[in-house]
């Protein structure tokens, strides 16, 4: 008796969770680009990969790259994505298992976002140079990596890392996966508070966070059919790479900036500061941000990526500029002879 109770408890749980999830899924319906302009398709490894396309083709290719998490899509774009469209022709994919793109039930991973990157890129710019790419978190890695077999014009680097955390390891992946179970954990994880959360904790330094219709987009994309399968590679630390960032940027010969948030606590400026030296590379501190300047200080990132304008106020600092850092020249050995010899007429 007792044993077919439990069983019949146990079919109640799993219908129960089985009706929550799909009517989650019904809730959310289906997705809509995150940004204005000519939604395309992009055929990769049998996926079809979302893109918003805006701009004058005749103008300079300009790829944006959003971060991943779990609930990540180009919208992350939203506040600069139709003013670089003025200047730029704006290319800004949903990655393989985010947004608007395909989500198979794949293990994703470092290597298949390094590969989807350096494939996608390689689709744009010309023949004598490649695409800009403003790139946001992990992203920013991938495009590095990338960079190394395809020609990239510009990097932009939004809170560039290798890492987000430590990882939940295996089981982590595999719980997040599974059927039913793994599809309530992860719909719990992305329940309207938890996104709150998350925006308040390590996203906006703004207390309000963002705006309403925003924080229900990320909902939205994150109660897809098979939406789980990407963070769950991002929970488990798959996504991370063991790449030295700063060491395959100062090999590249890209003009680099690195963009901060200073209120940023997950990876703080002295990180940003260390990764700058370490490449070579120009950074930009943006105050009153966090993780997403280009989202919070839009206006500010627009006037700097546009015009290489920084506002008179101080509110964005330039905290390493390489050229200012560069070891004067050594004297050649002439030199050094003549030296000596004045050295020793003077005694």
């Amino acid at each position: 008796m007792k044993l077919r109770r439990a069983l019949s408890f146990a079919t109640l749980g799993i219908g129960a969770a089985a009706a929550t999830n799909a009517l989650l899924r019904r809730d959310a319906g289906d997705l809509p680009p995150a940004l204005d302009g000519m939604q395309r398709t992009y055929r990769w490894r049998g996926m079809n990969v979302a893109y918003t396309e805006a701009g004058d083709p005749a103008d300079p290719d300009l790829v944006l790259l959003h971060g991943v998490n779990a609930a990540g899509s180009s919208g992350e774009w939203r506040a600069v994505f139709e003013e670089l469209a003025e200047s730029y022709h704006v290319i800004a994919p949903d990655l393989p298992g985010y947004g608007r793109s395909d989500r198979p039930p794949v293990r994703y991973s470092a290597a298949l976002y390094e590969a989807f990157v350096e494939s996608f890129l390689g689709e744009f710019g010309d023949d004598d140079e490649g695409p800009a790419v403003i790139a946001s978190s992990l992203s920013a890695a991938y495009a590095a990596e990338a960079a190394r077999t395809v020609p990239v014009s510009r990097f932009v680097l939004v809170c560039p890392t290798t890492t987000t955390g430590p990882g939940g390891g295996t089981w982590v992946r595999e719980l997040v996966r599974a059927p039913l179970v793994g599809e309530a954990i992860f719909n719990a994880v992305t329940s309207k508070p938890a996104i709150d959360y998350f925006n308040a904790d390590h996203g906006y330094a703004d207390p309000d966070g963002p705006e309403e219709a925003w924080s229900e987009y990320e909902w939205r994309t994150a109660h897809q059919e098979n939406a789980r399968f990407a963070p769950a590679g991002f929970l488990a630390g798959d996504l991370d790479t063991d790449r030295d960032l700063g060491a395959t940027l100062a090999d590249l010969d890209v003009p680099t900036t690195i963009v901060w948030g200073r209120e940023t606590e997950m990876s703080p400026v002295a990180d940003g500061e260390a990764l700058a030296g370490d490449a070579g590379a120009e950074l930009l501190v943006f105050d009153r941000a966090k993780l997403l300047p280009h989202v919070e200080r839009a206006n500010a990132f627009l006037d700097y990526v546009l015009d290489g304008e920084l506002p008179n106020d101080y509110s964005v600092v330039r905290e390493y500029d390489p050229s200012e850092n560069e070891e004067p020249a050594v004297e050649n050995d002439a030199d050094e002879a003549d030296a000596e010899d004045a050295l020793t007429s003077d005694s």
